[in-house]
This record gives C-alpha cells, sequence and structure tokens, in this order.
C-alpha cells in the first residue's frame, strides 16, 4: 500500500466509494468523476503504478473483473455500448499512479469517439517502420 493514494486509501477504507464490487484481489467502484453514468473503475488491491508492474495473479484478476463487470455496468444504465482502458502512465493520461481499468458506459450521440480518438495526429509510418517497430517489440518482449 502506498499511503498517500487515494485507491490504496479506498481499498484501506479510509476514503468513502460506491464498491460495486470486491474480492481478495481487486475493488470496483464508480469513478468521482465520471465521464459517463456509470463510469467504474477496477483496481489490483496491491498498489502497482503501472500494468507492467503487476504480478500475474493481480493483472489477472484485473482483467478478469474487468470482463464479467462490464456487462453489468452497461445494463445498470441501459448503456449502448461500452469503452473498456486503462491510462497507463503519466504520457498516457493517467491521473492516479495506481494501476486502474476504465469501464465507460456509451450511449448513442453521447458526443464521445472510439479509442482511435485518443491521438489526434496520426503517424505516417512506412514498411520499413512498421517492421522496425514489430521486431523491436519482439525483441523486448520480458514474457
Amino acid at each position: 500500500m502506498s499511503e498517500d493514494c487515494i485507491f490504496c486509501g479506498i481499498v484501506d477504507g479510509e476514503v468513502p466509494s460506491r464498491t460495486v464490487y470486491e474480492d481478495e484481489n481487486v475493488q470496483a467502484f464508480l469513478d468521482a468523476t465520471p465521464l459517463s453514468r456509470g463510469h467504474t473503475l477496477v483496481i489490483p488491491k496491491n498498489h502497482h503504478e503501472r500494468v507492467a508492474d503487476m504480478p500475474d495473479g493481480d493483472r489477472d484478476a484485473v482483467f478478469e473483473a474487468l470482463g464479467r463487470l462490464g456487462p453489468a455496468v452497461e445494463a445498470a444504465v441501459d448503456a449502448d455500448g461500452l469503452n473498456v482502458g486503462m491510462n497507463d502512465g503519466e504520457a498516457a493520461g493517467q491521473e492516479v499512479p495506481h494501476v486502474h481499468g476504465h469501464l465507460v458506459p456509451r450511449f448513442e450521440g453521447d458526443g464521445g469517439g472510439a479509442v482511435h480518438s485518443i491521438v489526434r495526429t496520426l503517424p505516417d509510418l512506412s514498411e520499413d517502420e512498421l517492421d522496425d517497430i514489430a521486431d523491436a517489440i519482439v525483441t523486448n518482449d520480458q514474457g
């Protein structure tokens, strides 16, 4: 646990939340500053700043809970769809340095966009650059 982490405070019961699911590894609660009705966060109970920092058990528990809760969140607010995502690192928009997945209900005409709307300036990559990137990912995979 991290003493100055708001999500660790929620896990410890020191910070109030509207918890919708909890087990020994994860906790899910409504986002205090929601992007839409029903916006839910899923966190590992153990403090990890980045997805790659999580041991297999915590990572698997978070992603299992995201998959399990998605349909329940969508049904609870009668949503037309659902964005599931994570901001991993400050440059990616992560505001709380504790891994958390977002379940964001979507509604026809809500003005939101797809995950492809995150970046507004798309890279112009050659076939060689794409090959180099693919090779680098394979080389750097620690799995």
